[in-house]
């Protein structure tokens, strides 16, 4: 681990954004994650020049640097395994511009998702990437992580958005990426491939992101279903209808037994409820997409339909799903919900096969695990929920994670649909990507030939996440 010059890093960002005090240390030192590692420095630059001549100085003495939003993440993106210093990018926090007549805005990492969305708001304009976390989430972590939400299904995801960039590499040259124009056939797209590479590449400072209208109105409509296959029947034929839904989700049961302990619901606890939504600026072009939606849910069983266009109503109908990650730890108060094998993506067609198989394969292991998420976009979220206090059910838990990877490679599906790799993912991003890990190396040292950039993470993340990457729980 190298030495750091503090009055050197002191003498870029004044002292009031140089922290050295073990206690900040330790709060940098972890995400939202079950990864720890402490840092050496955590500096909070304010300016494009500051970064640069951070990176001049840490490349020059081969020191780490992990590049940090709102510490939102839940596979470890952020924790530094290797010390270094920890650059949190908050405070580079200005929207610089809202250009209506070309359809994009301009914005600093630091600004926070939510803040965007109200400047944009008086506009009649959106960033469509959401992530639940929007009200924290900075647009540097989501780009980073490539962040999608709820409505990825129509709108897309982080890389979807991103037109332009400014990143500083290792080195400290100020780069120029993509252009603010739609459309873009002048070489490689390096703003798409920055997008998702959490950090180990260069620190993004800027970055155009195109905006959509928003709708005028939203429909929201809910299904429940005796058997999960029959939901994963509905969803596939809904994603082959030629209708385009805003919001596709599905909650098994496990959620929604938590969700009525923890906030009183009163959900019948079936095997699924989907959850599907309609926007829109006419009323005349939802309706027929709500009527199909409902059709196809009905021929494959589903029942207990309600739909509205009134926001109270539908935040009343979406409860299920918008109360169900803090709602988990209610499903038994002995048990705990950790992110560990947190998403994937598997085709449609594979959704309820893939639930099912989460369940089955906890079960087999002394888990219990949820299977919920953003099935238009073929995205599967899943909690562990265990006695964080025996060792044993850890190791269950990296068995079982090792199995669920194993089984989405099998099927077509990839390691992360839209929380990034971190720590928690790296074996199994590292067997689904085999054959191109050299590529990926050749590609970070060509940005970043010192390896100072986030070491440690993706193409080089660790096999063992229990032992090798600070875990909060330890061997005894």
């Amino acid at each position: 681990m190298s030495d750091i010059n503090f009055e050197k890093l002191r003498a870029i960002v004044g002292e009031a954004n140089l922290l050295r005090d073990p206690a900040d240390l330790y709060v940098y030192g972890s995400d939202s994650s079950v990864h720890e590692g402490m840092p050496q420095a955590v500096v909070r630059p304010m300016t494009v020049e500051q970064v640069q001549e951070l990176l001049r100085y840490a490349d020059g003495e081969r020191i780490p640097v992990i590049p940090r939003g709102s510490g939102s993440g839940m596979c470890g993106q952020v924790v530094p395994v290797q010390g270094g210093i920890v650059l949190d990018m908050k405070g580079m926090n200005r929207i610089l511009e809202i250009n209506l007549q070309d359809g994009y805005c301009r914005v600093e990492p630091g600004v926070v998702d939510d803040d965007l969305n109200k400047a944009l708001k008086p506009h009649g304009v959106f960033y469509p990437p959401t992530p639940a976390s929007s009200m924290v989430a900075t647009i540097g972590g989501e780009l980073a992580n490539n962040a999608s939400g709820t409505r990825s299904v129509k709108y897309g995801a982080a890389r979807d958005a991103i037109l332009a960039m400014k990143v500083v590499l290792a080195g400290g040259e100020l780069v120029s990426f993509g252009a603010t124009t739609r459309v873009a056939a002048s070489g490689y797209p390096l703003e798409r491939l920055m997008v998702g590479s959490e950090g180990t590449l260069g620190v993004i400072v800027e970055a155009a992101l195109r905006f959509v209208p928003i709708p005028r109105l939203r429909c929201l409509g809910i299904a429940m279903f005796n058997q999960l296959g029959e939901a994963g029947d509905a969803i596939s034929d809904i994603m082959g209808s030629g209708c385009q839904p805003s919001m596709l989700e599905l909650v098994d049961k496990i959620a929604i037994t938590a969700a009525n302990k923890a906030e009183k619901l009163g959900l019948p606890e079936v095997e699924a409820i989907l959850l599907f939504e309609a926007d829109g600026m006419a009323k005349e072009t939802i309706d027929p997409e709500i009527e199909k939606f409902r059709a196809i849910c009905e021929r494959h069983n589903g029942f207990g339909f309600e739909f509205s266009y009134d926001e109270k109503e539908r935040a009343r109908i979406f409860a299920a799903r918008s109360k169900l990650f803090p709602s988990l730890s209610k499903y038994d108060e002995r048990l705990a919900s950790t992110s560990l094998a947190d998403d994937m993506a598997v085709p449609f067609s594979k959704m309820a096969e893939t639930a099912n198989k989460i369940h089955e394969i906890a079960e087999r292991h002394g888990l219990v695990m949820t299977a919920y998420g953003h099935c238009g976009a073929g995205c599967m979220h899943t909690k562990i929920l265990m006695d964080t206090e025996k060792g044993e059910h850890w190791e269950a838990a990296q068995r079982a994670v090792a199995e669920i990877y194993e089984y989405v490679r099998s099927v077509g599906g990839t390691t992360s649909a839209e929380h990034g790799i971190g720590l928690s993912k790296a074996a199994a991003f590292k067997r689904e990507k085999a054959s191109v890990l050299g590529l990926m190396r050749g590609i970070k040292k060509v940005f970043d030939p010192n390896n100072i950039m986030n070491p440690g993470k993706l193409m080089d993340g660790p096999e063992d996440w229990v032992g090798e990457t600070h875990l909060r729980y330890q061997k005894s």
